[in-house]
């Protein structure tokens, strides 16, 4: 599969990090790592991470293939991945399919284990954040035709990581949503439960008038520490979410 840039990565990539690219058939990571770590056999590394969890799920998935396509909660069957375990747990309390928490599953799956190699990692995988941090970062928040694009970010003190930051959007790229959000933004110490509920609260934003009750579901699911839904020019937010200008 050919790399092709994502416009969008500039509004989370961080200047002191060295960035690249994990490319494995629909898996595309971007992955900032701390400077002095950076090395050829990380990348290589972190290949062979992500082929081992993109395995794992394929596996899964041709003995049970409801597992790739069911668009509510399913019960995992025995001698299912630990990945697929954690897909299946966030999405029932989201009340999704196990696949709207792929992304973060897979960027959280990685990180963890490239932080044996590295004190600060982040990685974007379709829009959904894994990010240990050992300073302040900013997140840029990009909502297709909001006038919030590119104006706002979203402001990690260190200590709240590692934690995942997952987007949801109706408006914005491929992913299925069954709403109109130019974004939800969910913040979770489990990655695959902020992906999740990121499409959840996504799904429940038609109109600007939404984004309040939208935000209420969000908010209302345990382990949710935070929470930004945008729909036009109005934004709704909650919790442990500093919102800066950019």
């Amino acid at each position: 599969m050919v790399y092709k840039e994502r416009t969008y990565r500039k509004n989370f990539r961080q200047s002191d990090l060295v960035h690249f690219q994990v490319v494995i058939k629909e898996t595309d990571l971007d992955i900032g790592v701390y400077r002095k770590r950076y090395s050829p056999e990380l990348v290589k590394l972190a290949e062979k991470i992500t082929l081992k969890y993109r395995t794992q799920l394929e596996e899964y998935i041709k003995i049970h293939p409801e597992f790739l396509t069911s668009l509510q909660p399913l019960q995992v069957k025995s001698g299912a991945p630990a990945i697929a375990r954690q897909m299946a747990d966030a999405a029932k309390k989201a009340g999704v399919g196990p696949m709207a928490a792929v992304a973060g599953a897979v960027a959280e799956a990685v990180g963890m284990e490239l932080l044996r190699h590295t004190r600060e990692i982040i990685i974007e995988n379709g829009g959904d954040i894994y990010l240990k941090s050992n300073r302040k970062r900013r997140i840029g928040i990009y909502a297709g035709q909001s006038p919030f694009t590119e104006k706002i970010a979203i402001e990690i003190p260190p200590e709240l990581t590692p934690l995942g930051i997952c987007t949801s959007s109706g408006t914005v790229g491929h992913s299925l949503s069954f709403g109109r959000a130019d974004a939800a933004i969910i913040i979770s110490a489990n990655t695959s439960l902020a992906d999740a509920v990121a499409t959840a609260t996504a799904n429940r934003v038609q109109n600007p008038e939404d984004v309040q009750t939208a935000l209420e579901f969000a908010i209302n699911i345990s382990g949710i520490t935070g929470a930004v839904v945008i729909k036009h020019d109005k934004l709704a937010a909650w919790g442990n979410v500093k919102i800066v200008h950019i």
